[in-house]
């Protein structure tokens, strides 16, 4: 799956446009390494957003077409969540 429908799909950010235009400031990046919002993620990737002075980590755990709000946090785990002082 897209990265951008990833993020969108599993609600971590709210639309698909905001997840394409955080990747292409390079704030976004995949095992490592940044990434543009058509790079393809799977199962076990980590992921690792910029969002002004917050950095959120999250590991995919599943990937799906459609999921409901209640689930859609069963999608990732976080593993770091810190805010930088800029």
């Amino acid at each position: 799956m897209r990265l951008d429908k990833y993020l969108k799909t599993a609600r971590i950010l709210k639309r698909r446009e905001a997840a394409k235009e955080l990747a292409l400031q390079g704030r976004v990046w995949v095992n490592g390494k940044i990434a543009k919002p058509s790079t393809e993620v799977k199962e076990g990737d980590v992921l690792k957003l910029q969002f002004g002075s917050r950095i959120l980590e999250v590991r995919i755990l599943e990937i799906r077409k459609q999921v409901s709000k209640q689930n859609a946090s069963l999608l990732f785990e976080v593993l770091k969540e810190e805010r930088t002082e800029e």
